[in-house]
C-alpha cells in the first residue's frame, strides 16, 4: 500500500494529473502543512497550446515539455509517482494504480480531457489527433511520410490524397494548425520537395457550425476566417464529417474530400475517473462539482480543470475547457485547502475572464479582451507570442522556444522535418487499449445509402 510514500500525520492530498490545473495546485500547496502526491502517466508537464507547432516542425517536443520532478525540486512536501490510474474506491479512500494502491485523505481529479469522436468509428480509427506529445510526433512523421510516398506514386488521384490535408474542427486548435500548414506549404515544402507541384496541395478546414472560433467575438471570427482564406485555406462551414476510408473524407452520402491526412480537432470529453458513481459524471464525461470544486456527493473528492463540470446560473453548461479556468480553479482550491485546515468556511469559485486569443499565421492573430475589446494583426500576433512564452514552464523552454520562433520568423523555415519515429495506422489503439483491427471487427461496413451519425461537432 502507498507505493513507498513516507508515513505522515499530515493530511495527504493526492492529485491525479499534472496539467495546468494539477501543476498549479501542487505548487500553491508548497507552504501548506500537507503531503502532496501527484500521480501522472508521464514524467513531464506538457504545454498543450503549442503541440500543433511540434506537429508541424516549428518546435521540438522538449521545448514544450518539462520534467515534473525538476519543476518541484526543493518542494519538501511534494512526491511524484509515475503510474496509470485505474479506479478510485471512495469507500476506503484508496486510489488503484498500475504501481499499487495509494491512500488519500483528499483526492483531486485533474485528468483533463480526451478527444471526442462522436461515435464516428472510421474517423477514430484513421484520423490523427493532437492531444499529447506522442500524438504530435506521430502527426509530424505521418505528414512527411505521405509526402515521401507522393513523390513515388504515378497515380494523380493517389498523389492528391497524399498531399491534401483536412482539419476537422474550427476552434483555436484547428485554426492554428491550418495556418501553420499553410505557411509550410508556402515556405518549406517547395524547398524539400521540388519534384512535387505544391500548388496542388489543398488544405481544408471543416467546421459543422456557422463560424470558426465559436467562443470568440464576431469580429475575431470574421477576421480569422479572412486570414485563413487569404492563406489559401478552404474553409467549409456548416459541414459535418461523417465517414473516412480509402483516402476519402465523406461529408454527405456521396460527397467527399480526397485526403490521407485527416486531423481531428473537433471536440473533447472529460477524462472521468472510473469508480465515481454515475450521478457524479455528466454526459460529456466531465465530473459534476459544486461551487468549491467538490465532486457532488463527496466531502473529500474534488475535480478541477477540463474534467470539472461546474454548472452555475451564468454557466449552465459548465465553465469552458480552457487553461485560465483550470489555473484559477487550482488557485482557489489551494486556498480552500488551507482554509479547511484552519477550520474556516470554503470560498466559492469565481472565474475572472482575462480574454482569449488565437494565432492564424505570421503577423496574423485575433485577441478578445473583457469589455468587448478586440484587436488583431501584428499587435495581436505579438500578444499571443508573449502570453504563450511567459506561460511556458522552465527558463530553458522559454529561451529555446523564443530562439526557435525567431529563426522561423526571419528565415521562413522550419528545420525540424524529421521522421524519427515512423507512424503506422496499424499501431493505433483507442483509449481502452483496443487495436484498429479489433475495432474494425466490431464495426459494420460503411454503406453510403445509410446516413452516418449526425453528431454535433464543436471547435477544438
Amino acid at each position: 500500500m502507498d507505493t513507498n510514500l513516507p508515513r505522515t500525520s499530515q493530511p495527504r492530498i493526492v492529485i491525479i494529473g499534472c496539467g495546468f490545473a494539477g501543476l498549479r495546485l501542487a505548487k500553491d500547496l508548497a507552504d501548506a502543512p500537507v503531503q502532496v502526491v501527484v500521480v501522472d502517466r508521464n514524467n513531464y508537464h506538457n504545454f498543450q497550446p503549442l503541440l500543433y507547432q511540434v506537429a508541424t516542425g516549428a518546435l521540438e517536443a522538449d521545448s514544450i515539455a518539462y520534467p515534473i520532478r525538476k519543476i518541484f525540486a526543493g518542494q519538501s512536501n511534494f512526491f511524484y509517482r509515475m503510474a496509470d490510474v485505474q479506479r478510485v474506491d471512495t469507500a476506503t479512500n484508496t486510489l488503484a494504480t498500475t504501481i499499487g494502491d495509494i491512500r488519500y485523505d483528499h483526492l483531486v481529479v485533474a485528468t483533463g480531457s480526451l478527444t471526442n469522436f462522436f461515435g464516428l468509428t472510421s474517423i477514430e480509427q484513421n484520423a490523427m489527433q493532437i492531444k499529447s506529445v506522442p500524438n504530435a510526433l506521430n502527426l509530424r512523421s505521418y505528414l512527411f511520410q505521405n509526402f515521401e510516398k507522393a513523390i513515388l506514386t504515378e497515380d494523380p488521384a493517389r498523389r492528391q490524397a497524399l498531399m491534401n490535408v483536412v482539419v476537422v474542427g474550427g476552434g483555436p486548435t484547428g485554426v492554428e494548425i491550418c495556418g501553420s500548414l499553410a505557411e509550410m506549404r508556402k515556405d518549406v515544402l517547395p524547398k524539400d520537395y521540388p519534384e512535387l507541384d505544391l500548388k496542388q496541395m489543398e488544405i481544408y478546414l471543416v467546421e459543422s457550425g456557422g463560424e470558426v472560433l465559436g467562443p470568440m467575438s464576431k469580429d475575431s471570427q470574421v477576421q480569422a476566417k479572412r486570414y485563413l482564406e487569404e492563406m489559401g485555406i478552404h474553409v467549409r462551414l456548416n459541414t459535418q464529417a461523417k465517414h473516412f476510408e480509402d483516402g476519402k473524407l465523406y461529408y454527405s452520402d456521396t460527397e467527399f474530400i480526397r485526403t490521407e491526412n485527416l486531423i481531428w480537432a473537433a471536440g473533447v470529453n472529460g477524462a472521468a475517473l472510473d469508480g465515481l458513481p454515475e450521478a457524479a459524471v455528466a454526459r460529456n464525461k466531465r465530473v459534476n462539482v459544486d461551487t468549491v470544486n467538490r465532486v457532488l456527493g463527496f466531502q473529500n473528492v474534488y475535480a478541477i480543470g477540463d474534467v470539472a463540470n461546474m454548472a452555475t446560473d451564468e454557466m449552465p453548461r459548465g465553465y469552458p475547457m480552457l487553461a485560465p479556468v483550470a489555473i484559477q480553479q487550482a488557485e482557489q482550491l489551494a486556498d480552500n485547502f488551507k482554509r479547511l485546515l484552519r477550520g474556516e468556511t470554503l470560498k466559492p469559485f469565481q472565474y475572472t475572464n482575462k480574454g482569449s486569443m488565437a494565432i492564424v499565421g505570421r503577423n496574423r492573430a485575433v485577441v478578445d479582451l473583457p469589455g468587448n475589446k478586440h484587436f488583431g494583426g501584428f499587435f495581436g500576433w505579438l500578444t499571443w507570442l508573449f502570453v504563450h512564452l511567459m506561460t511556458l514552464v522552465g527558463f530553458r523552454n522559454k529561451v529555446v522556444t523564443l530562439v526557435g520562433w525567431a529563426i522561423s520568423y526571419f528565415s521562413s523555415d522550419k528545420a525540424l522535418r524529421l521522421i524519427i519515429r515512423p507512424y503506422k495506422r496499424s499501431d493505433f489503439k483507442d483509449g481502452k487499449g483496443k487495436t484498429k483491427a479489433e475495432l474494425q471487427s466490431q464495426t459494420p461496413q460503411y454503406n453510403p445509402s445509410v446516413p452516418a451519425p449526425d453528431a454535433p461537432v464543436v471547435g477544438g
